[in-house]
């Protein structure tokens, strides 16, 4: 049981949008505990809370204000508390994010690091000198877009961001700062949870000389970062350094463990390097499921080249999470529109969480397409975060490309249908979820009637909802979109 992690599913939770309790539009903490016994029933092994702690909300709590404490906006510390008590009750573990390469400028730490040069905290954050033209010490670009350094006009000097400017980084070159890291985990463990999730565990540490970052030889064109070879601001060889002091710090808590998120140009090497080793996190997963590519091959290419690199670092394999387009919209639509993908999935990571992508084993047939790991009732519910690992993710990958192929299958016909209507509805036409394709909008009832029918005749399923359940176009009232709901037969 001590290493309870290897070969877990852990589902991730947005607790802004999983469930509300106090009327407020907004979830909450209390909201999470009394769902807890739906997700235990989807058969995971933990939950993965995103930032619950006191923030500003510039980053929809990525820029923490206080570290050891609950944001009133989702409830208090008992409420945690209690979250936690229910969760150990049904047998889920609870992972929360810890947010130690920045701050909140609202955190207090950074309020008095900005005063002067001579403050006790001055040091805490990265502070430089301008160039003599008065322009940021080097060229490094911000994740978010602009450049990765703000004026503080009270210091005169420059301060680091790699994300947003309200995102100030902590220098943990700084022993006290890494002291204050190692006792916020310490405050946390001591509370009960079972381990963290390490928000860019690779921008803990900077280049001390502040070098300019190469340009990039054949760059991506989505962020201007891209333009970069960020090998200066981020994947610093000090980072690592670092690692075994928060591993020692996580291992006198029993069963306790660290998975790091990874962001960089060599993606699995980078996972290796930060895992491979009793010294190292004990799991760390990446973004390389995380985008549009994707297939049987390109899965198992991956775990491959990952095996071949280590035979002891214990990958987490992410396919869904708060930072991407859900995993059902990336891989279930057609690669041969390129265009329309980029179309339809702008902004539908804010949309309401309707598609999910089930757990191989559970759910059947289009069932298995919109998913069969949905929100709790009443809920907006989060994305999975499925992390296969170990002895299990080789049969994971082969069972999620025979899933994504289904999906893709129900899209082409949903398309197919769409395109043969007459000219003045074409273009209307709507599926269940996402993945048929948001741009396909609000559908005809009987194209929708067909689909549903066709599902059913392929696919016989039960006549209970669940797993298997079908799709039926529920009755609308005008103006109402179409949407198919699970089939009661």
């Amino acid at each position: 049981m001590g290493e309870w992690w290897r070969g877990a599913v852990i589902y991730q939770i947005y607790p802004r949008s999983f469930r509300d309790t106090n009327g407020d539009g907004v979830g909450d903490v209390p909201g999470i505990t009394s769902r807890l016994d739906h997700v235990a029933g989807l058969g995971v092994d933990g939950i993965w809370l995103s930032p619950f702690f006191t923030s500003p909300m510039k980053d929809f709590g990525y820029d923490v204000a206080d570290y050891r404490d609950v944001d009133p906006l989702f409830g208090t510390l008992a409420d945690f508390d209690g979250l936690l008590a229910e969760a150990h009750r049904l047998g889920l573990k609870v992972i929360i994010d810890q947010v130690y390469s920045h701050s909140s400028d609202r955190h207090r730490w950074f309020e008095e690091s900005r005063q002067d040069r001579t403050n006790p905290r001055a040091d805490w954050y990265v502070w430089a000198d301008p160039k003599p033209d008065g322009n940021p010490p080097n060229n490094w670009l911000a994740v978010f877009g602009g450049p990765a350094w703000d004026w503080e006009p009270r210091r005169y000097q420059y301060y680091l961001h790699n994300f947003l400017k309200e995102q100030p980084d902590l220098n943990l070159h700084n022993p006290q700062v890494q002291q204050a890291v190692l006792d916020i985990a310490a405050f946390w463990l001591d509370r009960g949870v079972d381990g963290f999730r390490l928000d860019v565990a690779n921008f803990f540490m900077h280049d001390l000389q502040l070098r300019d970052n190469p340009p990039r030889p054949h760059p991506a064109p989505d962020k201007p970062s891209y333009l970069q070879r960020q090998i200066y601001n981020r994947t610093r060889p000090e980072t690592l350094a670092f690692v075994p002091k928060l591993r020692a710090a996580i291992d006198r808590y029993p069963e306790r463990m660290a998975v790091a998120e990874i962001a960089a140009e060599d993606q699995l090497a980078t996972m290796v390097a930060y895992t491979d080793g009793p010294e190292r996190y004990h799991t760390a997963y990446s973004f390389v499921f995380l985008g549009p590519e994707f297939g049987a091959r390109f899965i198992r290419d991956s775990i491959e080249r990952m095996g071949a690199l280590s035979n002891s670092a214990w990958p987490s394999w992410a396919f869904s999470n708060h930072d991407v387009v859900r995993v059902a919209t990336r891989w279930g639509r057609s690669a041969a529109d390129p265009v329309g993908l980029r179309q339809a999935d702008a902004g539908a990571a804010d949309k309401p969480a309707r598609d999910r992508l089930p757990l191989p084993g559970r759910g059947a047939g289009p069932a298995a397409c919109r998913g069969a790991v949905r929100p709790a009732p009443g809920s907006g519910g989060q994305d999975l975060l499925a992390t296969a690992q170990g002895p299990r993710r080789r049969t994971y990958a082969d069972a999620l490309a025979g899933r994504i192929a289904k999906c893709r299958l129900l899209h082409g016909r949903a398309v197919a249908a769409c395109r043969s209507a007459p000219s003045a509805t074409r273009g209307r036409c709507s599926g269940g979820g996402s993945e048929f394709g948001a741009r396909l909008r609000p559908a005809l009832p009987r194209l929708a009637q067909e689909a549903g029918t066709a599902h059913r005749r392929r696919h016989p399923l039960p006549r209970r909802t669940g797993a298997g359940a079908g799709l039926r176009p529920r009755r609308r009232e005008r103006g109402d979109p179409l949407r198919l709901q699970p089939w009661r037969g």
